[in-house]
Parts: C-alpha cells; sequence; structure tokens
C-alpha cells in the first residue's frame, strides 16, 4: 500500500551524530535522523507523545556555528516504532519558534549535514552474477 507523502518542504538525511536534548534539563530526547528547513525526524529511545510542544536544544560544532548551540520550540507531529528496531522510536518534529540567528545555524545544518535522498533503483550492475 503506498502512503501519501504530505511534506511540502525537501527532506535531507541526516549524515551526522547530532543530539537533541530538552533545553531546560539536558535530557537526551534523541538523535537526528533527517532534516528539512521545517523541521526533523530523530530517533528515540522511549516514545513521545504527539502534538506536545518541546523546548529543545541542539549542540553545534565549530564548523556550523560559533555558538555552543541553538535552542528553540519544536511540536511532535507523529511517533512510531522503527522499522527495523521496535526497540526505537521515530519521531516528526515540526519547527515552532526559533530566533532568526538560530535558524540561520539550523538552515547551516540543513545544508551541510543533510544529504540528498537518492532514488532507489537497482539494475542488473547492481547484483553480483556467479
Amino acid at each position: 500500500m503506498k502512503t501519501l507523502e504530505r511534506r511540502k518542504l525537501a527532506r535531507r538525511n541526516f549524515t551526522y551524530y547530532m543530539r537533541v536534548l530538552e533545553d531546560a534539563s539536558g535530557t537526551l530526547i534523541g538523535q537526528m535522523l533527517d532534516i528539512s528547513t521545517g523541521g526533523f525526524k530523530l530517533e528515540s529511545s522511549q516514545p513521545l507523545p504527539v502534538g506536545v510542544t518541546y523546548k529543545l536544544r541542539i549542540d553545534q560544532t565549530a564548523e556550523i556555528s560559533s555558538k555552543s548551540y541553538i535552542s528553540f520550540s519544536a511540536r511532535t507531529t507523529w511517533c512510531q516504532h522503527d522499522m527495523y528496531d521496535p526497540s526505537i522510536y521515530n519521531v516528526g518534529f515540526q519547527l515552532l519558534n526559533m530566533t532568526p540567528s538560530d535558524y540561520d545555524v539550523f538552515v547551516k545544518m540543513f545544508n551541510t549535514y543533510g544529504a540528498q535522498r537518492q532514488a532507489h533503483h537497482k539494475g542488473n550492475s547492481d547484483y553480483i552474477w556467479g
């Protein structure tokens, strides 16, 4: 069964290990899996309720920003078990509130660590025939 894609912004696989933390407590929420300019998907060890707004923080590298972290509000839009590891949850977040300077850093993360998704079409040359 084909699922309907409702996203309007291009997503990219996230190629760098970057933790997403709850801002006030520093509690690990998860690690980024993919990113768009309007949100992101992360991998979490526990399910997160849908429709909840979180105040989050992402620590930064010197390659991306002179700031040590960015902070923002984001809302969970969906949560489901990972298709390959049912002990992990994939969670979608929509950005809600971010300062313009932090958003500039977020877009730089998208451009620097977001890898273009490749269409996956195998041809005969993708297989080893004995």
